[in-house]
C-alpha cells in the first residue's frame, strides 16, 4: 500500500503528458477538488466540502473502504481524462462517483490483496465510459454504471475465485432501532454499518443543501418505515439496507413542491419492494433499487406530460 502515493503521482503525471494532446490541463489543486466534488455526486450533490465529509466519514467506517474510495474516484476520473471527455464534466466529479462506489464496493465483497485491488481499478475505469454513453444519451444514469460494472466484477471474481471473499454481517437481531436505523440507512449508501458515518453523511448533505438533507431523512425513515410494516427482517432494518436506496431516491426528487414530495414518496416505497424482491432471490443489489425506481417514476411522470 506504500506504493499507492506513487502510483497515483505516476498516473497523474501520465495525465499530464495525454493532456498536451487533449489540449486540457488541470492542476493538482483542481484535480482534488474533482475528485472531492465526485465523492459528493454519489449522494447526487456538486458540493468539495460535502465530498471530503463523505470521504473522511468512509475511512472512519473502514479503512479498506476509505482506500477504495480515493482509488476509485481518481480511476475514474483520470479515464475519463484520458478518454478526452468534456473538462466540464470532468471538473464537476460526473465520472468519479461512480468509481468511487466501485472501489468501496470490491473491497466490501472482497479480502484486501492485490487481485482485488487490481479488479477495482479495472471496474472504477469501466464505469467511466458506461456514464459517458448514457449520459450523452440523457439516459439519466445515476448509479447504474457502478451497478453494471461492480455486478460485472463480483460476479467474475465469484466466479473465478480470484479473490477471497469476505465474511459479510448476517444482521440478525430480533430488536430494532428507530434513531441508529435511519442513520445506518444514510451509512449504507456507501456500503458501511455504522450510526457515526451516517451521521456524517448527514452532515455532509446539509452543508449542501438543507433540502436535500430532509428529503434523504425523509428516505431513511420511510423505508424503514414500509419495512418494518411489512413485516420484513427487524436485523437488517436496523442495519438500514432497507432504507439507504431510499435515501438517494428522496434526494432525486429533492424539492421544494408537493408533486416532488409525492414522487420522492413513491420511488423510496418502490425501493423497499425492489430491495426485498432482489434480496427473496439472492441477487446483489448495490444500489439497483434506487436506480430502478427513480427510472420508473420519472418515466410515469414523462409519459404523463408532468414536470
Amino acid at each position: 500500500m506504500c506504493l499507492f502515493p506513487l502510483s497515483y503521482y505516476a498516473a497523474l503525471q501520465t495525465v499530464y503528458q495525454y493532456n498536451v494532446h487533449l489540449d486540457y490541463t488541470m492542476d493538482a489543486g483542481r484535480f482534488v477538488r474533482a475528485n472531492l466534488k465526485g465523492m459528493s455526486k454519489i449522494m447526487l450533490q456538486e458540493n468539495e466540502i460535502t465530498g471530503l465529509i463523505f470521504l473522511i466519514a468512509v475511512f472512519v467506517g473502514s479503512f479498506n473502504a476509505g482506500l477504495g474510495a480515493v482509488l476509485g474516484v481518481v480511476v475514474g476520473t483520470l479515464t475519463a481524462m484520458l478518454l478526452g471527455y468534456k473538462k466540464e464534466e470532468i471538473e464537476s466529479g460526473t465520472y468519479g462517483f461512480n468509481g468511487a462506489l466501485v472501489g468501496i464496493g470490491i473491497l466490501y465483497f472482497f479480502e484486501f490483496g492485490f487481485v482485488t485491488f487490481f479488479f477495482a481499478v479495472i471496474g472504477a475505469a469501466i464505469s467511466t465510459p458506461i456514464m459517458e454513453f448514457m449520459r450523452k444519451r440523457n439516459l439519466a444514469p445515476f448509479t447504474f454504471p457502478f451497478v453494471l460494472s461492480g455486478w460485472v466484477v463480483i460476479l467474475f471474481l465469484k466466479a473465478t475465485g480470484l479473490a477471497q471473499v469476505n465474511s459479510l454481517p448476517a444482521y440478525e437481531s430480533q430488536t430494532m432501532n428507530i434513531i441508529s436505523g435511519i442513520s445506518t440507512g444514510f451509512a449504507q449508501v456507501m456500503l458501511q454499518d455504522s450510526v457515526i458515518v451516517g451521521l456524517l453523511f448527514f452532515i455532509g448533505l446539509l452543508v449542501s443543501s438543507r433540502t436535500v438533507a430532509a428529503y434523504g431523512l425523509l428516505g431513511s425513515a420511510l423505508g424503514l418505515a414500509a419495512a418494518y410494516a411489512f413485516s420484513l427482517p427487524l436485523g437488517l432494518i436496523s442495519a438500514g439496507i432497507f432504507g439507504y436506496n431510499g435515501v438517494l431516491c428522496g434526494i432525486a426528487f429533492a424539492e421544494r413542491k408537493v408533486s416532488s414530495f409525492a414522487y420522492a414518496v413513491v420511488a423510496i416505497l418502490l425501493s423497499v419492494a425492489i430491495v426485498w424482491m432482489m434480496g427473496a432471490y439472492d441477487l446483489i443489489a448495490l444500489t439497483f433499487p434506487f436506480v430502478l425506481a427513480t427510472w420508473i417514476v420519472l418515466g410515469v411522470r414523462k409519459f404523463a406530460g408532468v414536470k
